[in-house]
């Protein structure tokens, strides 16, 4: 892929582009001057000594960012990157958009309280007022709100206390794949928990069905599991107090829910009295191409849980439920931090600007055009083994291809179906670099973290999502030649050629 990039910001659908060049492109760290390179290289040396040994993020990519705005991080050595991480989903208008300064200015200079509890406050009125605006039409008009802690596990953690009051069941169902959060509750109902305290169910998918056959046919296989779950009395399973998913699975590799499974699932736990969570903390405010992932089946669920983006790139949490499960005793979930009044703000405009700009049927209509070039990349690449997503919400998966043949005995896929190949992380963790190394900041994710995935602001223009698709085509290029160059140095013969030296060596 090749585009022609501008020197100019350029200008996104419902906002103003990235300073500085539409790329993000500038001289590679080794120009910079010796004192950005040393504070650069200084800060990071010092986060390696002083910060836990649980930082994620800091390890796959070493900048240090000292100015952002949309697209763009400008890192301590100079360097510029185009931002296809957005704080995990969080910055749905990209960094510093003017309409979330502008909220955020505004509360500063009227002397409002920063921080006021679960009181009252007009910057919550209108934060909850804009929010019902954008539920789906069978919530908004009967729901409550509950205010979490400022992060989305906790969320999770009140959803899951909400429907086990409100039903008396104390159990929960989720879905292979899933994540939710890292406290104790939300940890339990994800894919990677290290113990079961939760019922698992088989999430559909295409690529790796786990039942072998993919499309309509392994949706409708998952499905029959869960009501034989569900109703058979002795699966081991009681009747749950809650079913939580998500209408895309983003840590668990970027898998959207078919439409007609979700409304199944609505049906199954409609017809059994089971509430559903909807977890939309990284699929909601416009991601998938809908204002809420739910929409895109017209499922209306009975719980939904929101994060992310719905603080405008602050720190905020909520919970919105059907009016008749609030039975909740007062102090029954709290928290010190549930009134930030500037995540409110900033959320506020968020949402307002994304509706009132259309920014959800942008990121259908430009995921769409992404999703079917990244196709073509896959017809390049073989190691690309699905490229899968909704809206602006992508990820390639890589695989390698050497080893994507059907298991003696294994149940044939659907006509048209590719057999998967085995997962190739070490290639996803390179592709990674390469990005990095081209000024282009990308997620990894899935099973066996061979997911590369893609997460830009809803504001990114034409141009930029070209530059990002030309700089990932070439990132995946560099990783493949270096894959391929390494694996022909450690082939057998070379692997015996270097025993046998150290052999001679040893003797």
């Amino acid at each position: 892929m090749t585009v022609t990039e501008s020197a100019s910001g350029g200008s996104g659908p419902g906002g103003s582009g990235p300073g500085g060049c539409a790329s993000g492109e500038c001289a590679p760290s080794g120009c910079a001057p010796a004192g950005a390179r040393a504070l650069h290289e200084g800060i990071l040396r010092r986060q390696s000594a002083r910060e836990s040994a649980a930082r994620t993020y800091a390890r796959a990519l070493p900048i240090v960012p000292v100015r952002a705005r949309g697209l763009t991080i400008e890192g301590a050595d100079g360097r510029r990157y185009l931002d296809c991480l957005s704080g995990a989903g969080t910055l749905a208008l990209g960094h510093n958009h003017p309409v979330v300064l502008e909220a955020v200015r505004k509360v500063l200079d009227s002397g409002a309280p920063l921080h006021a509890l679960d009181l009252a406050t007009p910057v919550k009125d209108a934060f909850v007022d804009e929010l019902f605006r954008t539920l789906p039409a069978g919530l908004a008009g009967h729901a409550r709100v509950q205010f979490c802690g400022p992060a989305g596990t906790d969320a999770v953690e009140a959803a899951f206390k909400l429907v086990r009051a409100a039903t008396g069941r104390a159990g929960i169902m989720a879905f292979a794949g899933a994540y939710h959060g890292m406290t104790a509750g939300a940890l339990a109902a994800s894919g990677h928990a290290p113990d079961v305290r939760v019922a698992r169910l088989p999430y559909p998918q295409d690529y790796r069905c786990p039942f072998g056959v993919g499309g309509p046919r392994g949706a409708e296989l998952a499905a029959r599991w869960t009501e034989s779950v569900l109703d058979d009395p002795r699966s081991g399973v009681p009747l749950p107090a809650g079913m939580i998913l998500e209408p895309v699975q983003g840590e668990g590799g970027v898998i959207p829910a078919p439409d007609d499974w979700m409304r199944r699932m609505r049906r199954l736990t409609a017809e059994r009295s089971v509430p559903l969570i909807a977890d939309e903390i990284q699929t909601g405010v416009g991601r998938t191409g809908a204002f809420w992932g739910v929409e895109h089946s017209g499922v209306t669920p009975d719980v939904m849980v929101l994060s992310k983006a719905i603080g405008g790139s602050l720190p905020l949490a909520v919970v919105v439920y059907r009016d008749d499960l609030d039975v909740w005793e007062p102090g029954a979930h709290a928290g010190t931090f549930r009134g930030n009044q500037l995540a409110m703000a900033a959320g506020t405009a968020t949402l307002a600007h994304v509706r009132e700009n259309r920014l959800a049927e942008r990121a259908a209509t430009l995921g769409s055009r992404m999703l079917s070039q990244l196709g073509a990349l896959a017809e390049e690449y073989p190691c690309i083994g699905e490229v899968r997503g909704r809206g602006l919400m992508i990820g390639l998966e890589l695989v390698d291809p050497a080893g994507a043949a059907p298991a003696e005995g294994g149940t044939p896929p659907s006509p048209g179906a590719r057999v998967p190949g085995p997962a190739a992380p070490g290639l996803a963790a390179a592709v990674q670099r390469e990005c990095l190394r081209r000024g282009l900041i990308i997620e990894l994710g899935g099973r066996h973290a061979s997911v590369v995935r893609l997460l830009p602001p809803l504001t990114i223009t034409d141009e930029q999502s070209a530059a990002v698709l030309d700089r990932l085509a070439d990132a995946v290029e560099a990783a493949v030649r270096t894959h391929t160059d390494r694996d022909r140095r450690t082939g057998p013969s070379g692997r015996q050629q270097r025993s046998s030296g150290r052999a001679a060596g040893a003797g």
